[in-house]
């Protein structure tokens, strides 16, 4: 049976995806981080606080965008449809 995803939540989807984009940059950048103060000189090295606020600026732009897409997606519903995709009910 085909059915379609009328409504996205955008608090709920934006919050999710901000926390993973925070959570995977941040074990993303530790050992790059790690590893950048080991072998950079010293004149080359970012500052650390840009390094500590690389994982918020990840969740507050994933958040936002996220969100405005999904509120995208909930206007448009009603012009060009939904995403489709089908659906199979396992009768056991």
């Amino acid at each position: 049976m085909k059915q379609q995803i009328e409504r996205f939540s955008p608090h709920q989807n934006a919050k999710v995806f901000g926390v993973l984009m925070a959570v995977s940059s941040l074990i993303i950048m530790l050992p790059f981080s790690l590893l950048l103060f080991a072998t950079a000189p010293t004149q080359a090295r970012p500052p650390v606080f840009f390094l500590l606020l690389a994982p918020l600026m990840y969740l507050v732009m994933g958040y936002v965008m996220v969100a405005v897409g999904c509120a995208i997606y909930n206007f448009m519903f009603k012009y060009i449809g939904g995403i489709e995709f089908q659906a199979k009910t396992d009768d056991a």
